[in-house]
């Protein structure tokens, strides 16, 4: 049984336009008609180019954009009905690791702040247990817990992005939705972030979605691929044969187009 499905999702943004005095709507078809399906404790690597829609699903997924059409379901949960503790609970269960590790951290909190919030959000009120698993969730993401009592701007980008993964790992999710996390890293901190992925799946039992518009990078961590273009998935297979083998003229231009990760 899959972990996390998904089926039909659509979503339509509406614009505002002004074009020489007239105004009027615009509609994009950010995903359109995608369904999908992830297996525990696999990868499901999500590429394609900047406004395919990538993001926006990955954001349907855990809620952050309701779809206007569509299924969802965690572990056979219906997550789009979810309301009120089942939805606080499926919430524990699936978490985000944002694109940009200088915009995801606000600079007016510590570091402690930030990676104990979601304890705080979900009613963990002993303050000694939360300083116990931020320390424990910096460790695991290769960092000291000395680390816990400075601010986002004392932090290079990679430091930064393991503070992000910290924060989303301290509610120990099953499934996490990782948004582009290295595209803002330089080719050998993105190496690094990568292989810590791979060594945190491994530890804490993780299934992923992994975001990126690179697909030697998606290569090094999928299970399976699928490639997505204008809203649809146009490809999807396992991780060899997508990268091998493709089928799809775009898949063939993402791969000519990205350098190999330096792992």
């Amino acid at each position: 049984m899959p972990l996390l499905e998904a089926r039909n999702l659509c979503k339509t943004f509406r614009t505002e336009q002004s074009a020489f005095g007239a105004r009027g709507q615009s509609e994009v078809r950010a995903v359109d008609d995608v369904s999908l399906s992830i297996e525990p404790g696999e990868t499901l690597g999500l590429v394609g180019e900047s406004g395919s829609g990538k993001t926006t699903l990955g954001r349907m997924l855990v809620r952050l954009i309701e779809p206007d059409s569509g299924s969802i379901s965690l572990e056979g949960q219906d997550v789009l009905a979810a309301r009120g503790s089942a939805l606080r609970h499926l919430r524990r269960n699936m978490q985000i690791i944002f694109q940009d590790p200088f915009g995801s951290l606000d600079p007016r909190m510590t570091v402690e702040q930030i990676v104990v919030e979601p304890l705080i959000i979900h009613g963990e009120r002993d303050q000694q247990q939360r300083r116990e698993r931020a320390a424990e969730m910096m460790r695991a993401v290769g960092m000291e817990a000395s680390a816990l009592m400075r601010y986002p701007h004392e932090f290079s980008g990679g430091q930064r992005q393991r503070i992000g993964i910290a924060r989303a790992l301290i509610l120990r999710p099953q499934f996490i939705v990782a948004d582009e996390p290295v595209s803002a890293l330089d080719v050998s901190v993105g190496g690094q972030i990568v292989n810590l992925m791979r060594k945190l799946q491994r530890e804490f039992s993780l299934t992923y979605l992994f975001i990126s518009h690179s697909l030697p990078v998606v290569r090094y961590l999928a299970t399976r691929i699928a490639v997505m273009y204008r809203g649809k998935i146009v490809e999807e297979g396992a991780t060899e044969e997508i990268t091998i083998s493709p089928r799809h003229d775009y898949t063939r231009s993402l791969l000519a187009a990205t350098p190999e990760l330096k792992i």
